[in-house]
């Protein structure tokens, strides 16, 4: 579903990489944990997997589509949850959800019942008709969520997308999250909380410096520590990158 070929992102006219020649494929089917320290180049690599950013060096094929050749074929493919909130916030959430089904060409009868089924989920619905602006934090992550997943992309791309939802829509998310995995989808996701990427992802990728200190499952990581923790691997890994 995802390939990364020799990605590489620099900033500040090139003194700061934030990517390093970065290679990686995630599978049909996974739920691909993405983590590492602050700074590391997470969200700078899925803007780049989004399209958002360009890469200086390197290939981007989401879904068997060139990123770069075919922009809008790949976007298409991509549900895409930033890390922050910028957001149309003088448009009421039923606008805003209504504005991105029309970008995507959901049909109204689909786009009603998605609509009504994730604000249901995310307990927003009685807020939809609200203005974004008077949301709080919580609130525009739900809207966000809501307005990625209405077009039924397999492809979901999250940027910390558990952050600032409360126990029982976190738990609601995790739950779409496997279920659309186990229909053949993919979910690519950063996080800090490295206790919920443990239990939640197939395979986990460690990213430190722009450069991939590991990738695999938490067997693999392991590397024979029966016992290991991801906390405990991750900053072993980080240590080791560091040397």
């Amino acid at each position: 579903m995802i390939e990364l070929s020799g990605l590489t992102k620099s900033y500040a006219r090139g003194a700061v990489k934030a990517v390093d020649n970065l290679s990686l494929k995630v599978e049909r089917g996974e739920i691909f944990g993405f983590i590492g320290p602050n700074g590391a180049g997470k969200t700078t690599t899925i803007k780049m997997i989004t399209g958002v950013l360009q890469p200086d060096t390197g290939r981007i094929v989401v879904g068997g589509v060139d990123m770069l050749a075919e922009p809008v074929k790949a976007k298409k493919l991509i549900g895409y949850v930033p890390d922050n909130h910028d957001i149309f916030d003088r448009l009421k959430g039923i606008e805003y959800l209504n504005f991105i089904g029309d970008v995507y060409g959901v049909p109204l009868k689909e786009r009603r019942e998605r609509i009504e089924k994730y604000l249901t989920m995310f307990e927003i619905a009685d807020a939809a008709g609200e203005l974004i602006r008077s949301y709080s934090h919580g609130m525009k992550q739900k809207l966000m969520l809501t307005g990625a997943l209405i077009h039924k992309p397999p492809l979901w791309l999250l940027d910390e997308p558990l952050t600032g939802l409360d126990p029982k829509s976190a738990l609601s998310l995790k739950e779409e999250m496997r279920d659309h995995c186990r229909a053949g989808n993919t979910v690519f996701f950063s996080t800090h909380v490295l206790e919920v990427a443990e239990r939640l992802c197939d395979r986990i990728g460690i990213i430190y410096k722009g450069k991939l200190a590991a990738v695999g499952t938490m067997d693999s990581l392991r590397s024979g520590e029966k016992d290991a923790t991801l906390e405990k691997l991750f900053f072993e890994l980080t240590e080791e990158a560091s040397l």
